[in-house]
This record gives C-alpha cells, sequence and structure tokens, in this order.
C-alpha cells in the first residue's frame, strides 16, 4: 500500500491512522479516491464532517492519473462503526448518502441482512447481524460488506472483529485499485465473523458470495496453533480474506465473465470431485514436486483452491510492489561481475504495467524483505517461491483483472449455477459440480482441515525449500534486466555471474 500524507500539514500518516499525530487533525480514509483526508466538523451539523485546507503536494491520485479519480465530496459522515467502536476509519461521501440520512433522518439505504433476519437480532450463537435501516446508522462502504458479526457485548470479540475489519479494509483498497471492488450487477462480497459454539463450529470458507471467518483466527496464539497444526508456512488475516475472495471472483471473473476455458487450460478441471480430491490430498501428505507448478501445497488439492491462493498471491504481489514502489525502493544485489539493480513497479498506473516487468521486480523484493526479517530473528515475510508454472497461473490472474482476456466460453447465467448449501457440508459429502452447462461455482469451501498425523502423532512437514536460495535461482533464470527508478524501459544489465545461494536456514 502507497505512502499517505496528512493533508493539512503534510505529515506522514498511514492507511489506519485516524489522527495525524503531528497536528492533531481527525483523519479519515475517502473510498472513492482512495486518500487519507484531514477533516473538522460541519459548523451547521455535527453529524457531519468537512475537509481541512488541503496543503498544496499532500494529495497523490491513488492510480496516478488526476482525471479517472472522481471529485472529492464536499461533506463526509463517520462510519458508524467508528462513532461506536473506533473499529474503523473510512468516511462515507454525502453524496452518496440520501438526502434524508445527510439531514440526521434514518436512512432507507442501508441494506438488510442477506438471510432476512431483522437487524440486532442476536441468533442462537449470540452472533448479531449488522445493523440495517430501521436502527440508521450509516456505515462505510466496506463495513456494510459485513452481514453478521460476533456477540460484541464479549470485548475480546470486539478486538477480534476490530483487527478483521481491518484487515478486511486493506482487501477493499487492492480491491477498489484493481476497479473490482464493486462489480455491476453483483451484491458480493458480504461477509459472516463469526464465533465458534459447543454446538456450531465455525468453519472458514466461501460460498455463493458469503465469506464466512471464524474470529478465533484474530488471535495470535490460536492463528498460529492452526499453522502449525496444518504445516502451513504462512496464516494471516489478510491472507484469509484474500484467499476467501478468490472463491468469490473465480464465480464472478471467470464462471460468469465467459473464462473458463481458458482458466482450464491454465488451472485444470475444476469439475474434478471437490471432496474426494481433498479427502485424497490430505490422505496422501507430505507432497512432493510440486513447487514449479503450484505456490503452496495446499493448491495442489484442487483446481478450484489452486486459483484461490493463487490469486491471494496476485494481491500480496500488488500490494507489496505499490508499498516499495511508494518509498521509491531500488533493491541492488551485488556480485562478482557487477551490481544490477532494481527498481520497483506501480501495479496499479493508469497503464496496466507488464507483467514480466512486475515479476522482474518482485523477486528481488521479496527476497530482500526476507534477509530483513532474518536479520531480526523472524520467520521469512513471504516463504515463498515462484515456479514457471506458478507464473503463468499469475499473468493469467493479471490479464484477467487488467481486461486482457476474451471471453472463448458463453458466460453462466445465474440460473444455471449450482444452488448455495445453507451450511458448510463435510469435505466427503461436498457436492459434485452440476451438469448444467458443464461448469458450477464452487460448493462450501472448507480451509480448516487438519494434516493428518504421522504415526508417532507428529504432523508432517510441508515439503518445501528455502525460498531464499529459490530466489536466488530466480534471479540467475536469464539475463537480469535493470528498472531505472524514473519509470523508463528497461535497460539489459549484461551477464550476470551466479549468485551463491544463502545457507538454508537451522532447523
Amino acid at each position: 500500500m502507497r505512502l499517505f500524507h496528512c493533508t493539512h500539514c503534510g505529515s506522514l500518516v498511514f492507511f489506519d491512522s485516524s489522527e495525524c499525530l503531528a497536528c492533531g487533525s481527525a483523519l479519515a480514509f475517502d473510498p472513492e479516491r482512495l486518500e487519507m483526508m484531514a477533516l473538522q466538523p460541519a459548523t451547521d451539523d455535527p453529524t457531519l464532517w468537512e475537509r481541512l485546507n488541503d496543503v498544496p503536494g499532500s494529495v497523490e491520485p491513488a492510480n496516478g492519473s488526476a482525471a479517472a479519480v472522481p471529485a472529492p465530496a464536499s461533506r463526509f459522515r463517520m462510519c458508524a462503526n467508528r462513532e461506536a467502536h473506533n473499529a474503523c476509519n473510512f468516511a462515507i461521501p454525502c453524496h452518496d448518502v440520501p438526502q434524508a440520512a445527510a439531514s440526521g433522518e434514518p436512512s432507507p439505504a442501508q441494506p438488510a441482512p442477506m438471510d432476512g433476519t431483522a437487524g440486532g437480532d442476536a441468533a442462537p450463537d449470540g452472533s448479531t447481524p449488522a445493523p440495517v435501516a430501521d436502527a440508521a446508522p450509516m456505515l462505510c462502504v466496506s463495513c456494510e460488506q459485513t452481514r453478521i458479526l460476533p456477540d460484541l457485548s464479549d470485548p475480546d470479540n470486539v478486538r477480534r472483529w476490530t483487527n478483521i475489519e481491518i484487515a478486511k479494509r486493506r482487501l477493499y483498497y487492492s480491491l477498489a485499485q484493481l476497479d473490482i471492488a464493486q462489480i455491476e450487477g453483483e451484491p458480493g462480497p458480504v461477509y459472516e465473523f463469526k464465533a465458534d459454539t459447543p454446538e456450531a463450529p465455525v468453519m472458514t470458507g466461501h460460498d455463493a458470495g458469503v465469506i464466512t471467518l471464524n474470529v478465533a483466527e484474530a488471535d495470535d496464539d490460536e492463528r498460529t496453533r492452526r499453522r502449525i497444526e496444518l504445516g502451513e508456512p504462512y496464516r494471516t488475516l489478510l491472507g484469509h480474506l484474500r484467499h476467501e475472495s478468490g472463491h468469490y471472483y473465480w464465480d464472478v471473473l471467470v464462471l460468469l465473465g465467459g473464462h473458463v476455458d481458458a482458466y482450464r487450460e491454465v488451472f485444470g478441471d475444476e469439475r474434478a470431485d471437490y471432496g474426494e480430491a481433498l479427502k485424497a490430498h490430505y490422505a496422501s501428505a507430505p507432497h512432493t514436486g510440486w513447487q514449479n507448478d503450484f505456490i503452496s501445497d495446499y493448491a495442489t488439492s484442487h483446481p478450484w483452491e489452486d486459483w484461490a491462493e493463487t490469486w491471494a498471491h496476485y494481491l500480496h504481489m500488488v500490494d507489496l510492489l505499490e508499498t516499495a514502489q511508494s518509498y521509491r525502493t531500488e533493491v541492488a544485489i551485488p556480485g562478482p561481475l557487477g551490481e544490477p539493480r532494481y527498481a520497483m513497479v506501480n501495479p496499479f498506473t493508469e497503464a496496466v504495467p507488464d507483467f514480466d516487468a512486475m515479476m522482474q521486480a518482485w523477486v528481488p523484493l521479496t527476497l530482500l524483505l526476507n534477509s530483513l526479517n532474518r536479520s531480526l530473528g523472524q520467520l521469512d515475510a513471504y516463504p515463498f517461491a515462484m515456479g514457471a508454472g506458478v507464473k503463468e497461473k499469475l499473468r493469467f490472474v493479471h490479464a484477467l483483472v487488467n481486461g486482457q482476456l476474451t471471453p472463448v466460453t458463453q458466460p453462466v447465467q445465474e440460473d444455471t449455477q449450482q444452488p448455495a448449501a445453507t451450511e458448510a457440508p463435510p469435505l466427503a459429502d461436498a457436492p459434485a459440480p452440476a451438469d448444467a452447462a458443464d461448469v458450477a461455482p464452487p460448493p462450501m469451501v472448507n480451509d480448516a482441515m487438519p494434516a493428518p498425523a504421522m504415526q508417532d502423532g507428529s504432523v508432517p512437514a510441508p515439503a518445501t525449500q528455502d525460498p531464499a536460495q529459490l530466489a536466488v535461482a530466480q534471479l540467475n533464470d536469464g539475463p537480469v534486466v535493470t528498472q531505472p527508478v524514473d519509470g523508463t524501459a528497461p535497460v539489459p544489465a549484461g551477464n550476470n555471474a551466479p549468485m551463491a545461494p544463502e545457507p538454508a536456514l537451522q532447523k
């Protein structure tokens, strides 16, 4: 994510900031223009806020093109979740708020829960549907996507939910930069954040546009326990949401967009029985020989999971590249015969960046990132390496989200889709794809199945290689290209002598 500055004093602020520590101004994020702004209360209405005078140069267009950014709203509301729980820093532009709401009257625009329950009514598990129109709160464009909350009378659930919403806003930002956060004619994605009960454990997954997340994932100790139990190298809230959003966007962009044939050429045939594929995957662990074609061991389980994992890593990639470019990062990798330098690429420029240029910057950037983490005694921040097959899958995602693919199958109509399950089916009973139109969206995807224990009771470690060694190998795969910081065309850097691989970490 790019850098932000207080629009009143010009000081550095961050995406999650709600107050400028330099000048004390209240800060909020404008989800239309994708910028932070300093606000002051309106003099004629205490529920409204107005922009403070902008410091010249404090606002940088989010996508590098001021022409593509809408004119700023004159007034804003703060999201109700900020006022009630200090859990959000998104603003609501008033030109998107009905006049009745702008004058302090109840707004008819707030969507009702998709399951038909009334806002505020507690479910048997203590979860609460997000507020609806009758309660008259105004929720921002991100918070209104959440339709089920955990029991907020529990302070721990407030903390968990707040942290999940922070991750969800980061996801929203990336999707908005790609111009797919809200797709015309599509109501989703929507989110349900639930807590386990003795009668109903919550399974994280996706079902027909609804992304469910167990709020226990917001506890660092529990998330780490599950990561170790599942033999995963990486597990974060943001990673969860990016992965599950991939299942939603498979439905919307691949299935309904008419790209199923092209998808199958790259990822394989998703009509393979999903439940049986997952059972076979876990029964055959540990796995070897997948690193060139799959971004993770889990991606090998089924083409739908391969897609969701690849989608998540594409979002990792564009977010980290934007962050690095925003800091004007340039990575030099000295060697015996030269010092190739790599400038970062902004993936959200108006002209879609070349995917190969993005990859050329990505590999040295992750090498630097992981090396910095190791210097602090931390695990690799990005414990993955991209083989040739993975790069082609990422290239497909890049082309899809940037409108560079031509549909080669007729888009599937909504009435041909498989009916959504109301609850997550057991993996052994996961429904097979419907025959209608020969394609169907995924069933409820359950990403919480533990890896099988070995005979001694231990869990097999994932079969992987040191990402640092693999990154070095990727750097040496073909001629190194240097990208000038000013964004001009890459210039060949000449011959590149092989670099000595970094020693493997001690286990």
